[in-house]
């Protein structure tokens, strides 16, 4: 059968046919795409980790060269509470301000919410 014979049926057939291969192309290239994002993330985040597991370290082996330091000046037992005694109070204060924060942000969230419910 020419092109010029081809039924209206045949011709959408076709299109159907072709639509779904390239949805399924699509889909195929979306899934190869992702996979290689998420590879390329695992091992940014894996660097990310052993970073941040590194730099905990050195706080804690800083904050003990500290402690020594201070047991030359002081007994080592308050030189220990003295350095603890200051981290509690800093987090402390972090913690503070971080509640601080949500707060606010939960109360500007409620008023939007609000005035969005205004104009709906």
């Amino acid at each position: 059968m020419s092109d010029a014979q081809r039924s209206v049926l045949d011709i959408l057939c076709d299109v159907a046919s072709n639509v779904q291969g390239i949805v399924r192309s699509e889909l195929r290239l979306a899934t190869a795409e992702i996979r290689e994002d998420i590879s390329a993330c695992q091992s940014s985040l894996r660097l990310l980790g052993s970073g941040i597991l590194s730099a905990i370290f050195a706080v804690f082996f800083a904050l003990l060269a500290l402690v020594y330091a201070l047991s030359y000046v002081l007994p080592a037992w308050v030189a220990a509470l003295l350095v603890a005694f200051c981290l509690a109070l800093c987090a402390a204060l972090m913690v503070m301000a971080g509640s601080r924060r949500l707060k606010r942000l939960n109360s500007t969230r409620r008023m939007t919410g609000h005035i969005e419910e205004g104009l709906e």
